[in-house]
């Protein structure tokens, strides 16, 4: 597998990286599986994350170690993580653009489980193969892999939406958020020549579900009760203290809109005394003028 590194922009709207962070959230202790140089780790530490990673690479590993607070060496085919880091020892595992690369990624994912503290989750990004520009690829008698993308050279499994889904079943996972990010047809690095397709074959594809999907960006939980309870009321008291908060800046502003209205009407009434004195004035110099008018012609 090669080691991949890059930088990661929160604010993109259509990245993996960025919807990984979101699906994280802030805090917690969170295990990156395929941390390479540890990009996706320094990112969630900077929200507040402890992160420790896995990496087959010694030399991605060592940068790694750099910026995450724990690094272990580790071959992903063989790895037991509940071994090298205790059950129960995180509250989020991450595999991002990971389980593509492996043999068998149901033996690691299954064993990832046993890493989650109650109410943890794992976070996956994944290529979805089903990608209208993979299908017409293939109607071009085309399947050509690259260094990146959703053919990459390394991938040794592929999936679609419900292929996914069936792993996790299997590892006895359930997805509670599921996104994805999108390239429309004939926009890929798969260059599929869209002038060469017969009539109607590009919309009849287009409109096949998960056509614009490129990648799945999900996060799941122990398909039992006690998870799924777990990992909905962490939510439900996340979502309660994000309310607070805003009630709290709500009060504040209503204050401060209070204290403006206050400023705006003494503003208003000054504004009204200066008008009605200057109303006042302009009354009396014409007076004046005819006062003075008399007074010379009375001469």
């Amino acid at each position: 597998m090669p080691t991949y590194d890059t930088t990661v922009d929160s604010s993109l709207a259509n990245n993996s990286h960025a919807l990984m962070l979101e699906l994280v959230g802030p805090g917690g202790r969170v295990l990156d599986v395929g941390c390479a140089t540890g990009y996706l780790g320094a990112a969630l530490k900077e929200r507040g994350s402890e992160v420790a990673g896995v990496e087959l690479d010694p030399e991605a590993a060592a940068r790694a170690a750099e910026v995450l607070d724990e690094v272990v060496v580790a071959d992903l085919e063989t790895v037991d993580l509940v071994e090298r880091f205790g059950p129960e020892s995180f509250d989020v595992v991450v595999f991002g653009d990971v389980l593509e690369h492996l043999r068998e990624p149901l033996r690691l994912l299954s064993n990832a489980t046993g890493l989650l503290r109650p109410g943890g989750s794992v976070v996956i990004s994944i290529p979805n193969v089903g990608h209208a520009d993979v299908r017409l690829s293939l109607l071009q008698g085309r399947w050509r892999y690259s260094d990146r993308g959703l053919l990459d050279r390394t991938h040794v499994q592929f999936f679609t939406r419900s292929t996914l889904l069936a792993m996790l079943t299997q590892a006895g996972l359930v997805a509670i958020d599921l996104r994805r990010t999108t390239a429309p047809p004939l926009a890929t690095e798969l260059g599929v020549d869209g002038s060469a397709l017969p009539d109607g074959v590009l919309d009849w594809v287009s409109g096949q579900p998960d056509a614009t999907t490129y990648q799945f960006v999900l996060r799941a939980v122990r398909n039992d009760a006690t998870g799924a309870v777990a990992a909905v009321t962490a939510e439900r008291d996340a979502l309660r203290t994000a309310l607070a908060e805003t009630e709290e800046e709500a009060a504040v502003l209503r204050a401060h809109v209070a204290d403006l209205a206050g400023e705006v009407a003494a503003a208003r009434g000054e504004l009204r005394d200066l008008r009605s004195t200057l109303s006042m004035r302009a009354l009396e110099r014409p007076r004046r003028a005819y006062g003075v008018l008399r007074r010379a012609v009375g001469r």
